[in-house]
């Protein structure tokens, strides 16, 4: 079987390849300066009649000639620009080669050290699938590109992380998925400049040729670099939280007619507070009654260091191949947190019983170093092909001690203990895929790739308990183990889009074999796993006026348990609290659905269905014959979120955007937990106000206020408060253009801690969680060189390192 699907597979993608196109024309000419002279290495773009979808782009040679073929017949915008001198634009008709008549460029009327930015609008589309925000020389691309994504529609930023309608996206670079945490995905974007940006897409249904786990997507689209020269920066940010944190790095890149090459590096130090009071009300024998409380403070202090690496070298072989090599390198030398737990244990009646003291402190060291080769080949008419591979090494080590003082009713001390453990982790991923795309006609086009990706992770973990008179360490067999972890996926895709002045469809249909194999060494215990998925979507949109338009789309869509999650492992945070792998964990898949409406270039009105099958959660289980408690992830038999969204997006003026969004749904978990149903559900809101504003003549000052009300809502069987997030970021352009000056204010109205409770079958517990998000950020950054050039830098990934185990954060 697994022999022939590999085949299987190979056959699709060479179907895609018969689909040829019709006759192909082409344009040439020569651009002249001033004085009537050739000029060399100006842009001449070709987009489609939309003026925004690039079709294909050369540079003029010595001669200042140029020449673009395997155009299909059609209306173009061809457009040429240079730096210094003032941007042509031409409306094409192509039904036979082309020789365009001479185009002679004037000079701007500023100097290169001197250019001033014209800041334009920012523009919107909404399309089926998705919705589309370019930034490309508008004031949001003088900050970097945290302060862009706070910018665009739909898209939040939330203690760090990135969440579109209360769930947390994907997020891709050129379409290459970035797989980092939400602390090193929040470094990445903010040590990267926004002036390379040209759109923020936020796809709502991704198609076919994304990966299955994809669910809503925020893809990033990088202007290409298409002119030669160097740019460079430097930045630095301090962040004053309960303690100060630091982040500087720079960034470079440089380009000529044969290579391109972008390098980025930063580092960051920090230590970040978090603190919790927790209270375990545990049950009597008989399940009818609390029998103890246990209220517990606890605080937890995270020291960390980082150094993010990136590389990426373009060599361009031909005008239509492309050999590229990308690197991308995390190294965290020093990662320790100390966790200091005081509990006292009472009766029903606020008695004392007992109490405990607890200390842990853990130290890690990782590394995450990726490797991409990517070949790319454009054909005649349009069409390309794609070929990757990708390797990935993933190590880390930890080693934890905790030692733990008890007392009697009195406070008198009665015993103590302590244990030490020791594990390490090794994660391999090779993987490769090979994407075709072509146009049908000016307005569809036609995908189909096939991929193939292996994962091998190899766990051990050893405790040890340690004689505090003694000092001698003896083996814990019971919480010692090791685990294999093995991997494979195939899958194939097809997709086609048509983008009409009425219609817009996309619809596409992937297929994804997975074989999993998991061993638990110390028990001789095995979890194989093998499924053939396939994974639809489609969206359909009518644009029945200039201003009025009505979409649906379906996707169904899977989420695989990570790796840490199925390993089987204890991790001890005191004598009496653990986190614990669970290896008989299966996929989460989803079938979501949308119906909306968009009017009057304001307006938006959406209703929307969400079904999970199995939906993996990690949750607590209070034993109430042993008072342990363990967090553990399970899968949720059912759980079903539907709602209604109304969203208006508004410009009063040119330079301030009003975005408004509210969402009233209904969010429901059913399970089985020891032979006995729960179920809980509840409707809630969720609202978003956001205020982007551009002042001052030339728009050099930027101002973001958001504001997002979460109210009271049911997560994973527990029920959490409300909350209000709030930010204030303001950017400020100087020294002509070249540097800028930025400051962040989080959590304004300190409302955005986390109270949840849980509160079924025999389980009682609450939680106060005071985490360390509020805080001020003051950032500089200088860019230097060639200010204008545009890159294509791009983070390598791949899907399978999202679910790399990170250790605790």
């Amino acid at each position: 079987m697994l022999i022939q699907k590999p085949l299987y597979l190979a056959f699709l993608l060479c179907f895609s390849f018969s689909i040829l196109s019709a006759q192909e024309f082409s344009i040439s000419g020569k651009v002249l300066d001033n004085n009537r002279q050739p000029m060399s290495f100006v842009n001449v773009l070709v987009f489609a009649e939309n003026g925004t979808t690039l079709i294909k782009g050369s540079s003029t040679d010595d001669d200042g000639a140029y020449l673009i073929d395997g155009l299909a017949q059609g209306n173009y915008i061809v457009q040429f620009s240079f730096i210094g001198f003032k941007e042509i634009t031409k409306n094409i008709v192509l039904d036979k080669n082309l020789v365009i008549e001479d185009i002679q460029l004037e000079e701007s009327a500023e100097s290169l050290n001197e250019v001033e930015i014209v800041a334009k609008k920012p523009t919107v589309k909404r399309s089926a699938d998705r919705l589309t925000f370019n930034i490309a020389n508008t004031a949001l691309s003088q900050g970097d590109m945290l302060q862009a994504l706070r910018s665009t529609p739909g898209v939040l930023v939330m203690d760090g992380n990135l969440m579109v309608k209360g769930s947390s996206p994907t997020v891709y670079i050129n379409n290459r998925r970035v797989q980092l945490s939400a602390n090193e995905l929040s470094q990445l974007l903010e040590s990267s400049p926004a002036n390379s940006v040209r759109s923020i897409e936020v796809i709502t249904n991704p198609s076919a040729r994304f990966d299955a786990e994809s669910g809503t997507v925020i893809n990033i689209v990088m202007s290409k670099n298409l002119v030669t020269g160097y740019r460079g920066s430097v930045f630095s940010n301090f962040t004053q939280g309960v303690f100060p944190r630091y982040q500087a790095g720079t960034s470079h890149s440089v380009k000529n007619k044969d290579i391109s090459l972008t390098t980025n590096y930063s580092y960051s130090k920090s230590k970040i507070n978090r603190s919790s009071n927790d209270q375990i009300n545990y049950f009597n024998a008989e399940g009818n009654g609390v029998d103890q409380v246990w209220n517990s403070n606890i605080n937890r202090n995270t020291w960390s260091e980082t150094h993010n690496l990136s590389l990426n070298l373009d060599w361009f072989i031909s005008d239509k191949s492309t050999l590229s090599i990308s690197n991308s390198t995390l190294y965290l030398p020093y990662f320790k947190y100390r966790i200091k737990n005081r509990t006292g244990i009472t009766d029903i009646g606020s008695s004392p019983l007992s109490s405990f003291n607890s200390d842990n402190l853990t130290r890690d060291e990782k590394h995450n170093i990726g490797f991409d080769l990517n070949f790319n080949h454009d054909f005649e008419g349009g069409s390309s092909l794609t070929l990757n591979g990708h390797f990935t090494t993933y190590d880390y080590d930890r080693r934890q001690e905790v030692l733990s003082d008890f007392f009697d009713a009195n406070g008198q001390f009665l015993n103590d203990s302590a244990f030490r453990t020791f594990s390490d982790q090794e994660t391999k991923i090779i993987s490769s895929n090979a994407d075709y795309r072509t146009p049908l006609n000016d307005n569809s086009v036609f995908e189909a790739g096939i991929k193939y990706s292996n994962v091998n992770t190899q766990s051990d973990i050893s405790q040890f308990d340690i004689d505090l008179i003694s000092g001698s360490a003896s083996l814990d067999f019971q919480n010692t183990d090791a685990f294999n972890y093995d991997e494979y996926v195939y899958a194939a895709y097809s997709n086609y889009s048509l983008d009409a002045d009425k219609w817009s469809i996309n619809v596409g249909l992937r297929m994804e074999q997975t074989n999993i194999s998991a061993k638990s060494i110390s028990t001789n215990s095995l979890n194989s796993q093998d499924y053939l998925e396939w994974f639809p979507n489609a969206s359909i949109q009518h644009n029945v006026s200039d201003s009025f338009s009505i979409y649906a789309n379906y996707k169904r869509s899977l989420t695989r348990p990570n790796y840490t999650s199925l390993n089987p492992f204890n991790f001890f945070l005191n004598e009496n609290t653990l986190v614990t792998g669970n290896p008989n964990l299966v996929p989460t898949f989803l079938d979501h659905y949308v119906i909306g409406t968009s009017f009057l270039d304001l307006f938006t009105i959406e209703a929307y269905y969400q079904n999970y099958d199995g939906n993996i959660l990690e949750i607590p289980r209070q034993n109430n014959e042993t008072n342990t408690l363990e967090y553990t992830s399970v899968n949720i038999d059912k759980t079903v979120d539907f709602g209604f969204d109304f969203a208006v997006d508004y410009y009063p003026t040119d330079n301030w955007n009003i975005y408004f969004v509210t969402s009233f749904y209904n969010f429901s978990e059913e399970t089985k937990i020891n032979d006995a149903f729960v179920e809980i559900d509840r409707w809630s809101n969720y609202s978003v106000l956001t205020n982007a504003l551009s002042l001052l003549k030339d728009n050099s000052l930027n101002i973001n206020v958001d504001l997002t009300w979460v109210g009271k809502n049911v997560q994973g069987l527990q029920t959490i408060e409300d909350r209000l997030f709030s930010s204030i970021a303001i950017s400020k352009s100087m020294l002509n253009k070249k540097a800028v000056l930025s400051l962040a204010i989080e959590d304004a109205f300190n409302f955005q801690d986390e109270e949840y409770g849980t509160r079924y079958l025999n389980q009682f517990s609450s939680n106060n969680v005071d985490i360390d998000n509020r805080y001020v950020r003051l950032g500089f950054r200088y860019n230097f060189g060639n200010t204008k050039l545009d890159t294509n830098q791009r983070n390598i990934s791949k899907e399978e390192r999202d679910r790399l185990a990170g250790g605790q954060n």
